[in-house]
């Protein structure tokens, strides 16, 4: 069940239904309160904090961008990067420096193709951004791949959907700054927001289960 709302999700943005049409899809059940330590409690805080992080300064950059303000955007695209450094770090105390320098290769990947769709819609060149839209749903997959590999309490398929969910985000708030529908880009960061808890949660809730003695 959980699969399959998940791929609702992602086909749902991927085919660029309204956001309003996400409503409808189950959110991810959250463990019963007294699995909930206070060290998990903590770590999902965390998490979250850092991948709402995430999408801020994305979204601070799109805006500079159709705003032709060029100082905002290079200050917004280097926290950008700051905060993947961030989440790549949070993740070393668990899996090594090895690995976190991996995810962070990763997310500069997840960024450069949120860059090029931006910079290609901004441009108005289609076949750019279309390639790179391509290359959002590949790096999804990657970054799936990687973390599903590192811990078996991360389920890869499940993570592609959420992934790529995440990466259609990104597009349709593009595409609603490029056409001034500010009131339809409102709705889509309440639901990026929300959807970045989801993720947040997930890898939290997945760490906590793979090493259980540090949370408790």
């Amino acid at each position: 069940m959980k699969r399959h709302a998940t791929f609702l999700l992602a086909a749902a943005l991927a085919f660029g239904l309204p956001v309003a049409a996400l409503a409808a899809t189950p959110a991810t059940p959250a463990p019963a309160a007294s699995t909930i330590t206070v060290k998990l409690a903590d770590a999902r805080a965390a998490q979250r904090d850092l991948w709402i992080g995430h999408v801020f300064w994305v979204r601070n950059v799109v805006d500079a961008t159709f705003e032709g303000d060029a100082a905002a955007a290079k200050a917004a695209e280097g926290q950008v990067v700051a905060n993947a450094k961030a989440i790549a770090g949070s993740i070393e105390p668990f899996y090594g420096q090895a690995a976190s320098e991996k995810l962070f290769t990763l997310l500069a990947g997840h960024w450069g193709a949120i860059k090029g769709y931006l910079d290609a819609t901004h441009a108005g060149d289609g076949a750019k951004a279309d390639a790179s839209f391509k290359d959002l749903l590949k790096n999804a997959d990657e970054i799936a791949a990687f973390l599903g590999g590192a811990n078996p309490n991360l389920p890869v398929d499940v993570l592609k959907g959420l992934l790529a969910a995440h990466g259609s985000h990104h597009v349709q708030q593009i595409k609603q700054f490029e056409a001034k529908q500010f009131d339809a880009e409102a709705k889509t960061w309440a639901a990026m927001t929300g959807h970045m808890y989801v993720i947040a949660d997930a890898l939290a809730d997945g760490i906590a289960k793979q090493f259980p003695d540090k949370f408790r």
